[in-house]
C-alpha cells in the first residue's frame, strides 16, 4: 500500500500552458507502468524538444524504465497529439540536481542546497537560495524551512517557503550531493546482488550522467529520442603548447614578409 501512496503522490509544483497539457496526458500512462512524472519541460531551437522526466517511488529510474516510459508514452501522445509541430520526445531520469515536485522530494533534500522561485512575493522577493532544514506544515500546508546562503546583511537568514506557492524548485549540484548519491547508488547495488568491483567509479557514472540517460523511442511519425552519451567518450585534445602549435600562423606570416 506504501508504495501505491508513494506513486500516486501529488506533485505541488507543475507547469503551465502547453507542458502541463503534455503533463496531464502522460502522467496516467506513466502510473499505468509503475512510474511517476517529475516534469515536463518543452524547449524551442534547432526544432522542438520535448523533455520528460519521471522516476520510480523510490526516485530511481534506469535505462531500461526509459525505454518502458517510451514506449507507454509514444501511442499516447500520438493519440492524445498535444502539440500539432515536430518535435524530438526525450525521456530521462530527473538527476543528481533535481527538480522537486512533491513532499517527499524535500524530505529527501533536508541537509542539501536548493533554489528556489516563487510564484509569490515572500518578503519582498521571488528568488531563494540555501540548505533544505527542514519539512513542516503550517495550517495543513506543506512547508519548506531553509537556511538561506543568500541572504544580505539585514535579512531574515532562515526562510519558511510554502510549497504550493513555488513555481520552481531545484537541488544544487555540491560535492554533498554528489557523495550521497554515491553511496545511494552503491547501496542499490549491493541489494541488487551486482559485483561490487568499481562500484564507486560506476555509481559515479551513473549518478553524474543521470539526467542523460535518455531511452530510443519507438520510431513514431513525429517523435524521436535521444541516445545517452557514452560515457567513456573523451574530450577533444587541446592543442599542445610548442612550435607546432602556431605553426600555420607563422608560415603565413613568414610568406607575407
Amino acid at each position: 500500500m506504501a508504495d501505491a501512496n508513494a506513486l500516486n503522490e501529488k506533485r505541488l509544483i507543475e507547469e503551465t500552458g502547453l507542458a502541463a497539457r503534455v503533463a496531464r496526458i502522460v502522467a496516467p500512462a506513466l502510473g499505468d507502468v509503475g512510474l511517476r512524472l517529475v516534469r515536463v519541460k518543452i524547449s524551442s531551437g534547432q526544432g522542438r524538444i520535448v523533455q520528460i522526466m519521471a522516476e520510480r517511488p523510490d526516485g530511481t529510474m534506469s535505462v531500461d524504465d526509459c525505454e518502458i516510459a517510451s514506449n507507454a508514452l509514444s501511442p499516447v501522445l500520438d493519440l492524445e497529439d498535444p502539440i500539432s509541430e515536430a518535435y524530438r520526445l526525450e525521456i530521462s531520469s530527473p538527476g543528481i540536481d533535481r527538480p522537486l515536485v512533491r513532499v517527499s522530494d524535500f524530505v529527501r533534500a533536508v541537509g542539501h542546497e536548493a533554489r528556489i522561485e516563487m510564484s509569490v512575493l515572500v518578503g519582498g522577493r521571488k528568488r531563494f537560495r540555501g540548505i533544505v532544514e527542514e519539512v513542516s506544515e503550517i495550517e495543513g500546508h506543506p512547508v519548506a524551512v531553509i537556511a538561506r546562503s543568500d541572504a544580505r546583511e539585514g535579512e531574515d537568514a532562515h526562510a519558511a517557503l510554502a510549497l504550493e506557492e513555488m513555481a520552481e524548485a531545484r537541488l544544487v549540484l555540491t560535492d554533498a550531493l554528489i557523495r550521497d548519491a554515491l553511496r545511494a547508488a552503491k547501496k542499490a547495488r549491493k541489494a541488487a546482488g551486482l559485483p561490487e568491483d568499481d562500484i564507486a567509479d560506476e555509481a559515479g557514472t551513473e549518478a553524474v550522467e543521470a539526467d542523460a540517460a535518455l531511452a530510443e523511442a519507438p520510431a513514431p511519425k513525429r517523435k524521436t529520442a535521444t541516445k545517452a552519451p557514452k560515457s567513456g567518450a573523451k574530450p577533444k585534445a587541446k592543442p599542445a603548447r610548442g612550435p607546432g602549435r602556431f605553426a600555420a600562423k607563422n608560415a603565413a606570416k613568414h610568406d607575407r614578409t
